[in-house]
């Protein structure tokens, strides 16, 4: 499995293979946020086919919960495997671990995401990557089933932390 940066020629093939129904998560819109600098959006190929996503958004998460606790925590967001007989077999975790390696890159020394409360399996894999809970808060989003009707979405979670390197200007232990 190789992870990448996604990359404008990958956008069809990542629709016709997992199609966005997010109104602000398509694609072509965490694409954008990568081409501004905002964020990288990870990509996992197997066979010369995407298996998955992750944002790391490294202006952080956008609940106003985690944004007061935790200034300048960049986060994996949106991560996804698919299809779901590749979940358990390591995508995720290679996606985690690619995250954190670009944050190292950068200087970063911590690593934040969130999961949702509905969502043991998630966050029985954090806690086995070292993260630990910061914060609870709220997620909103919206997304058009398959007859374009917009669904709105309230999900109560938690935002987990990882310090990867101990010298970190944020310290996770206040949250």
């Amino acid at each position: 499995m190789d992870i990448t940066a996604c990359r404008a020629e990958d956008l069809d093939v990542l629709e016709r293979f997992m199609p966005s129904y997010a109104d602000d998560a398509h694609h072509a819109d965490r694409y954008a946020r990568q081409a501004a600098g905002d964020s990288t959006y990870l990509i996992p190929w197997l066979d010369r086919r995407p298996v998955g996503h992750a944002e790391v958004r490294w202006t952080g998460c956008h609940a106003p919960e985690v944004r007061a606790a935790l200034p300048g925590c960049p986060d994996v967001n949106s991560l996804f495997v698919w299809p779901e007989s590749l979940r358990s077999r390591g995508v995720g975790t290679a996606l985690v671990r690619a995250a954190e390696r670009l944050a190292r890159e950068r200087g970063i020394g911590v690593m934040g995401l969130g999961v949702g409360d509905h969502n043991p399996r998630a966050a029985a894999l954090y806690a086995r990557l070292g993260y630990r809970p910061a914060v609870a808060f709220v997620d909103r989003w919206a997304y058009l089933d398959a007859s374009g009707v917009r669904h709105e979405r309230v999900d109560p979670g938690v935002f987990l932390v990882k310090e990867l390197d101990p010298s970190s200007p944020l310290d996770v232990r206040r949250a």
